[in-house]
C-alpha cells in the first residue's frame, strides 16, 4: 500500500505529570513531522514550539496531581493539528494586556498557527492549533 492511501496519520503519546515531559512532548512532535516527511518543513519549527506550550500550560495549569495529558498530533496531508487533552477545568484564553513573566503561550500558539481553539472533554479539555501547509 503507498503512503499516500494511508492518509490521515495520527500518532497519540501521553504523559505524566512531570517537568520533562514537556521536552519529550516536543521531541515527539519533531519525530512525528520528521517520520511523515514533514522533517524540513518550514513551519516544523513553530508546530514543535506550539505543542512545547501547549504540553507546558496543560501542566500548570490543566493537569492535577497524578494526572497527565495526551498529546494527539495529526496530518491528514493539508493540514497538522496538534491537540494536548488534559483534566483541567478553566477556558485558556490570549491575555489581553501585555504579560508579565509568564502568560506568553497562546500568543505564541496564536500567533505561529492558522487556528486555534478549546474543546470540551469529560473531564477537561482539548487545547489545540492548526497550521496549514
Amino acid at each position: 500500500m503507498e503512503q499516500e492511501n494511508e492518509l490521515p496519520y495520527q500518532r497519540d503519546q501521553f504523559y505524566g505529570r512531570d517537568r520533562r515531559s514537556v521536552p519529550a512532548a516536543r521531541r515527539f512532535a519533531a519525530w512525528s513531522l520528521h517520520y511523515w516527511g514533514l522533517g524540513a518543513w518550514r513551519r516544523a519549527d513553530d508546530v514543535s514550539l506550539c505543542v512545547s506550550e501547549l504540553a507546558t500550560n496543560a501542566l500548570v495549569h490543566g493537569v492535577p496531581p497524578g494526572r497527565g495529558f495526551l498529546l494527539r498530533i495529526r496530518y491528514d496531508g493539508e493540514t497538522v493539528r496538534v491537540e494536548v487533552h488534559d483534566s483541567g477545568s478553566g477556558v485558556p484564553r490570549v491575555p489581553e494586556d501585555e504579560p508579565d513573566e509568564g502568560g506568553r503561550g497562546l500568543l505564541l500558539v496564536s500567533a505561529l498557527s492558522d487556528k486555534w481553539g478549546v474543546g470540551e472533554r469529560s473531564p477537561g479539555k482539548v487545547v489545540w492549533a492548526e497550521f496549514e501547509r
